[in-house]
């Protein structure tokens, strides 16, 4: 194992500070790699002598569910994408350095999901449930002289155990440490700056130092600060007599003069270097990095930061969001935060978990406020979550544990304790933030908003009511605006959730009278529901609110501190109750989509929140089956004074961004004809930015790109035999690792993909597709990718190419040339390509690709007219417009029956030969409590007033017993029923009880 000590800076500042005999005692192994691996609970895997030489060996973070298979029937259902949970296993055999002998030894994991267990040589040592919480065990009573074994017990069987995709295992660092008997504790110093001015800081210190030997010890703390430059600016020492086994927290106070602040825009980080000694001999040093900062909340004009009015620019996102599952390479990790700060982001809420240490680390260092979140419920959401399994019994002491780790991080800025959730516990969860640091101060995502010193508001901050009505004390938006696009989709009519009659909706109407798209991602009829749709990127698929709307409130209201929209990332999860269920997989509110393709909801913030000039064109300008002269809404983003658009070289004019929200786009009725649009934004009448859509002729050729060092991502396009980007393709592109490196993911964005992403080929969408990629030695690594090119449906050309491009990441690439033999008739290929060649529709294209005498990959292609994306008539309506079909949801004693064809989706739910059935489905109301509309479609097999009841339960409590009215017409024919219900704010529960001699059939459950 190669030996990292933590303190390497102390050989640069311990000769002019102290001169000591020996350096520090603590040391740090990291614990990542090497370890043995496996799927199940097989008996007696805690024992040393257990043999998992079968088993899979790995390096951790790891993230067992993302590397599984997507099914429909996973037990993370359609709150976790459709992943599994499971039970595994992880085993290291290791022996402790010659040097660590008579040192405490500990063993640190920065998360594990879920209800771990770790054993050392056997022997248990705990447990911890909370897969969000940093965790560690002493492991000094139980080692021996030669060769120990650390296994470790992940439970996620059972499931769903979050709303949304979870990891599961050891999907954080882990690490070994090394102390002396007499040492700091783990996360043992605590730094305040409860005083700054610009002549002077006052810093703060707690320090915990523990004696762990058996007689009384007289020892020297030193503290020392150091600058962002790393010059010492201050320094105290304190002596002191530690009894044994007890702890003592030591408190000093040192002055900085001129301190250089910390802020998103200058992220200065100051350390604080904690030295025990005792004469001569350096007993324990650590260092801890904090920020000088100063935080006010004011009711009346929001969120100050160094005395500067700040609106918080910020996304919501999940720790798992994005293209690589819970475990994320720090490279990852840095790339994807500065994708948000490239955005214009100045703050993450870290929704609805703490995330892993180094993302605190990295939001330091760039420049990104934290709403630090600590739990989703303080009560059960879904159906087998922390709030069900362990919050009573453990809350407290995760959340401790939490504020500890968290509490010097100049990023986190507020502390916020639950989302849409309710309970008494909400003032306890406070008074321990307050008891622990009193330098923030706490919110929730619309969570005992009584109890919290600034009101957090979820989708009621959306509504039009809310802003006639501010709340009494100081707010944040933590999670508006709700808007979905779809990245490349676009649609000229308004799209909202629940319909256009919902309260409260701010209005945006449509972009043109009759829809002008027609595209989409399957036939309607193959859609279960309404919500199986992809969303417009025009900013006009909403909830309540568009982002322009919501930022012009924002912006303009004083006493609004900001927004966290929700989200930043498209994620895995939430795609039943919110995108209809499989084949969805994902939530798609990010600005961001599931491989970090940056869509036009991107842009537009980017206009709105950087100085840095920019215009964006959208939608782009390929449309194959559009009429000519059809005119086409063009906006462009872009923060110059003024844009003018061009076609084809002739001026169209020139607008001006507004102000007002449907005015922040320059915006122009364009008649379809085939070119290029370009967009040159201007300031003080000078150029300062130019941005062009080209019209794209069909798929030919690949181009790739890389970025990243230890995680190299590759970006491939799909362009035409003219080098333009065709927005539509979708061919498959095959990939080679030629040199020292693994596939993390193949991702595209698709939220309806449901291939594993650990494969070796993925569709390109909407013409993009990405490979990540993991670094695991020295030497020259390159990446080939191929793909047999062409238009899937054929409508256009029936031309096919095919292409193979190799891109070196490390080094050079090695020398050889591409060989491409190809067939059209279901055979071996064996025809060279030489030449893009015809195909007749529903032709299965094959090709083998070769360098020198190795083959790197067999590609297979289909075309024909019912292959790839739909194409249909402009508006044509939807054939299913029910909210959910009963069928998907939860129910019990009840059979489905597809009789008839008058019902929608797939069938209903048949009550007629049931026995204590019921059926049961979740409902999230992201706004306030109130009232809302219960539409149930149903029907009976005869017109008998008999068997019509049912009982009606919300939230465990039974509310009335309906009487269905019987059908005016004949028996079986539909009827809607209307009931309405209180539905609290956050996570509800709805149930019908059917009576025994129940003949009632349930089609369609709404709620509005």
């Amino acid at each position: 194992m190669k030996k990292l000590c933590l303190p390497l800076f102390s050989v640069l500042i311990a000769l002019p500070l102290l001169v000591l005999s020996t350096q520090a005692e603590r040391s740090i192994l990291s614990f990542n790699a090497d370890w043995r691996f496996s799927i199940g609970d097989p008996a007696g895997a805690e024992a040393p002598t257990y043999n998992d030489s079968e088993w899979r060996q790995l390096d951790v973070p790891h993230d067992w569910a993302f590397e599984a298979d997507y099914a429909e029937d996973a037990a993370q259902a359609d709150r976790g994408g459709y992943k599994p949970g499971g039970i595994g296993w992880y085993r290291k055999t290791f022996e402790l350095p010659a040097d660590w002998k008579n040192r405490r030894i500990s063993i640190a994991f920065d998360a594990v999901f879920m209800n771990s267990e770790v054993w050392i040589n056997g022997q248990w040592l705990g447990k911890r449930p909370y897969g969000y919480i940093s965790f560690d065990y002493d492991l000094t009573p139980h080692l021996v002289a030669g060769k120990n074994t650390i296994a470790v017990r992940a439970d996620s069987q059972l499931e769903p155990a979050a709303r949304w995709y979870h990891g599961c295992g050891i999907y954080g660092h882990v690490q070994l440490i090394a102390t002396a008997p007499i040492h700091i504790t783990k996360d043992g110093v605590f730094v305040q700056t409860p005083v700054v001015t610009d002549a002077q800081a006052e810093v703060s210190i707690e320090t915990e130092v523990a004696h762990a030997g058996n007689k009384t010890a007289k020892v020297v703390l030193e503290t020392i600060l150091l600058d962002p430059d790393g010059n010492a600016v201050a320094r105290t020492s304190q002596k002191l007599a530690l009894k044994a086994g007890a702890t003592e927290t030591v408190k000093q106070t040192l002055k900085v003069a001129s301190p250089k602040r910390w802020s998103p825009d200058t992220p200065h980080l100051y350390k604080a270097v904690s030295r025990i000694s005792s004469g001569r001999t350096a007993l324990d040093e650590i260092m801890t990095r904090f920020g000088i900062r100063t935080l006010r909340w004011d009711r009346d004009t929001g969120f100050w930061l160094n005395d500067v009015n700040t609106k918080l620019l910020g996304v919501a996102d999940h720790s798992e969001a994005g293209p690589i599952g819970a475990a994320y390479p720090d490279e990852l990790l840095r790339w994807k935060i500065q994708q948000l700060k490239d955005m214009g982001c100045n703050a993450i809420r870290t929704a609805h978990n703490p995330q892993t240490p180094i993302f605190y680390d990295l939001c330091d260092e760039m420049g990104m406020l934290v709403m630090d979140e600590i739990f989703d419920g303080w009560k059960r959401k879904a159906a087998e979550d922390y709030g069900k399994q362990s919050f009573d019994e453990w809350w407290e002491r995760d959340l401790r544990a939490w504020l500890k780790r968290d509490r010097n991080h100049p990023s986190v800025f507020i502390w916020s304790l639950g989302n849409e959730t309710r309970g008494e516990i909400a003032s306890e969860l406070v008074r321990v933030c307050h008891e622990m640091d009193p330098s923030r101060l706490t919110t929730s995502g619309h969570a005992g908003p009584e109890e919290m010193d600034v009101e957090g508001v979820n989708g009621h901050s959306e509504e039009q009511e809310f802003f006639k009505h501010p709340p009494e004390k100081p707010f944040v938006s933590t999670e508006a605006p709700h808007t979905w696009q779809v990245r490349g989709f676009y649609r000229t009519k308004t799209w909202m959730r629940d319909g256009p009659n919902r309260r409260g909706l701010f209005p945006c109407p449509d972009l043109t009278e009759q829809e002008i798209f027609g595209y989409d991602w399957t036939k309607p009829e193959n859609r279960k529901n309404r919500k199986q749709v992809f969303n417009s990127s025009y900013d006009n698929a909403m909830v309540r609110i568009t982002a322009r709307k919501n930022w012009e409130l924002m912006r303009d209201l004083p006493w609004h501190s900001g927004h966290f929209r929700w989200t930043g990332y498209d994620y895995l999860g939430e795609a039943g109750y919110v995108h209809g269920g499989w084949p969805f997989r994902a939530f798609m509110g990010g600005a961001l989509d599931l491989a970090g393709f940056k869509k036009d909801l991107y842009y537009f913030y980017q206009s709105q929140w950087t100085d840095e000039p920019m215009a964006h064109i959208l939608p782009h300008w390929t449309h194959p089956k559009m009429a000519a002269g059809t005119k086409i809404p063009v906006w462009v983003y872009s923060n110059g004074d003024e844009v003018e658009l061009f076609l084809n070289g002739k001026s169209l004019g020139k607008d001006r961004p507004g102000t007002k929200w449907d005015e922040m786009q320059c915006e122009w009725m364009v008649p379809w004809t085939p070119g290029t649009l370009e967009a040159v934004a201007y300031r003080d009448g000078k150029e300062v930015a130019r941005m062009s859509q080209t019209t794209a002729d069909v798929p030919a050729q690949l181009k790739l790109e890389a970025e990243g060092d230890t995680c190299p991502i590759i970006t491939v396009s799909q362009l035409d035999k003219n080098g333009v980007m065709n927005p539509y393709a979708e061919n498959r592109i095959h990939y080679h690792i030629d040199g020292p490196a693994r596939m993390l993911s193949l991702e595209s964005g698709n939220p309806v993909n449901t291939e594993n992403n650990l494969t070796t080929s993925r569709a390109a969408f909407f013409g993009l597709t990405r490979a990540f990629l993991q670094v695991t030695g020295e030497g020259d690594l390159s990446v080939i990718a191929g793909s047999i090119n062409g238009e899937k449906q054929l409508m256009t050309s029936d031309v096919i190419s095919i292409d193979v491009q190799s891109l070196a990441l490390h080094g050079k690439a090695k020398p050889g040339s591409f060989r491409i033999f190809y067939s059209t008739d279901g055979a071996e290929p064996s025809t060279e390509y030489q030449a893009p060649f015809s195909v007749k529709p529903d032709t299965t294209v094959r090709a083998d690709v070769y360098k020198d005498d190795q083959i790197l990959f067999r590609m297979s292609e289909r075309f024909g007219p019912e292959e790839g994306i739909f194409w249909g008539e402009p508006g044509s309506p939807s054939m299913i417009v029910s909210e959910l079909q009963a069928e998907t949801a939860t129910f019990k004693g009840v059979k489905v029956s597809r009789r008839g064809n008058s019902h929608h989706g797939a069938g209903y739910l048949d009550f007629s030969t049931a026995k204590e059935a019921y059926v049961e489905w979740y409902q999230e109301n992201d706004g306030s409590p109130g009232c809302f509309a219960l539409l149930i479609r149903h029907s009976a097999a005869s017109v008998d007033p008999a068997g019509r009841e049912m009982e009606l339960w919300v939230n465990g409590r039974m509310i009335e017993r309906i009487s269905f009215p019987p059908p005016k017409g004949r028996a079986g024919s539909w009827k809607i029923l209307k009931r309405e219900i209180q539905l609290e704010s956050g996570a509800n529960t709805i149930r019908l009880v059917a009576d025994p001699a129940c003949t009632l059939s349930i089609d369609d459950i709404e709620v509005k």
